[in-house]
């Protein structure tokens, strides 16, 4: 996108064009303005006009064009953090309701691509865990006891029984995920697109957001060459907020990450690596990924901006890593590299806020954006249809704090992966 070939890479190559969505010219009026076409976005504009709100969405650049077109492309259910290390954090109340809604976003993203007749290559096969040697094989086994206390559909592998799930016997073991599965982002994000413009909503691209202000019981937002008013608004930009509303950015921490992926693989090397296609993610602190998209590539991804040193540095190490993890590939060719931005909150949990009054906003997803994405918009459009109060959302209100030193942490995130990664080039 933008004429820069590592945005997107192999996403932007697949996916099925987006619906037309011109640049807003002039002044236009909406009931509720949502500032950004990722899923959160795209999926608050569907569900509100689903129930006869009118919706516009302005997005600076193109559909997708955040974390939404970029990530791995692992549907998940929950978060990062353990389930009682959730619900210590928020509470009994807000802990449970928040892994109950989350643990069911996959199948709801599931129900969305079969009602809209989404093109995305949607896969609802699970996914693997797997554990980095002892230590990561102890983390899995707590993650399963807690998951499982749940009643949720998860299953751990030993090392036999997970060499055989993921085709290698690099990894000490694995959970298996049953609620998750793999879609294309950037196919899922325009599917959500045209499914809205065909519900009601507008939509338009190449329009950032320049300034917001009151104007009478409502809100004016300013853009290049025209001005959106509305009576409510949304800001859905989460680690991508640039020009308004930048308190959203600033309480989150940067985080790189890079995919990259590989000539389609020969049917034989296939049948061997990740038989029942999940997708993978490790359990190392700077962790790896890796999933099949439908032509049989492999998408293999870790920390790291491509950018500067940092382009020579991970593409020699995602090559070094897949040789060892799956030496049945033999010679490693990438022909698509591409990277993004992750935003970890302090507690790498989720917000809900109210900026102001009248604008609101769930952002925080730390590299979990698509389901958690796709069960937010709608709850942000049922709360704000009046059907849903805002205590009985699944996140408490909150205001946005500033995380300390924000830069020079992202920085090193950026740095330190790449000494990670070149490091592991001596051993």
């Amino acid at each position: 996108m933008l004429n820069d070939p590592r945005s997107h890479g192999l996403w932007e190559k697949s996916a099925p064009p987006p619906p037309a969505t011109p640049a807003l010219e002039g002044e236009a009026q909406t009931d509720v303005a949502v500032i950004g076409a990722g899923y959160t976005g795209l999926s608050t504009a569907l569900h509100l006009v689903e129930q006869g709100i009118s919706a516009t969405v302005i997005e600076a650049a193109e559909i997708g064009f955040g974390g939404a077109g970029r990530n791995v492309g692992l549907v998940n259910a929950g978060m990062w953090v353990m389930p009682e290390d959730l619900i210590r954090t928020l509470g009994t109340d807000y802990g449970n309701r928040l892994l109950d809604f989350l643990g069911a976003g996959p199948s709801y993203v599931w129900e969305m691509v079969r009602r809209h007749a989404i093109d995305c290559e949607a896969n609802p096969v699970g996914t693997l865990h797997a554990g980095d040697g002892k230590k990561g094989f102890t983390e899995l086994t707590e993650r399963a006891r807690q998951w499982q206390a749940r009643g949720a559909p998860v299953e751990l592998m030993g090392k036999a029984e997970a060499a055989l799930a993921l085709g290698t016997g690099y990894y000490e073991g694995a959970l298996l995920d049953r609620r998750a599965g793999t879609i294309q982002p950037l196919a899922y994000a325009r599917g959500l697109a045209h499914a809205a413009v065909r519900a009601g909503a507008v939509i338009h691209t190449s329009t950032p957001a320049t300034g917001i202000a009151r104007d009478g019981n409502g809100w004016r937002i300013t853009t290049p060459r025209g001005a959106l008013k509305a009576g409510r608004v949304v800001l859905a930009t989460d680690a991508y907020t640039r020009l308004v509303m930048q308190d959203i950015a600033r309480q989150q921490v940067t985080l790189p990450y890079f995919n990259m992926a590989t000539r389609p693989l020969p049917e034989d090397v296939v049948r061997q690596i990740l038989p029942g296609r999940q997708g993978v993610w490790d359990t190392r602190e700077v962790l790896l990924s890796f999933r099949y998209d439908a032509q049989n590539r492999l998408v293999f991804g870790s920390v790291g901006a491509l950018r500067n040193t940092g382009t020579a540095i991970h593409r020699a190490w995602a090559k070094r890593a897949l040789r060892r993890i799956y030496p049945q590939i033999g010679t490693v060719e990438f022909e698509s590299e591409w990277f993004g931005s992750i935003g970890m909150t302090s507690d790498n949990l989720p917000r809900f806020h109210r900026l102001d009054e009248g604008i609101f906003a769930f952002c925080g997803y730390n590299g979990r954006g698509i389901a958690p994405g796709t069960v937010f918009g709608r709850a942000m459009a049922s709360f704000l249809a009046g059907k849903t109060l805002a205590a009985d959302l699944p996140l408490p209100l909150s205001q946005p704090a500033p995380t300390v030193l924000r830069g020079l942490r992202s920085a090193w995130y950026e740095a330190g992966a790449q000494l990670v990664h070149l490091a592991e080039a001596r051993f």
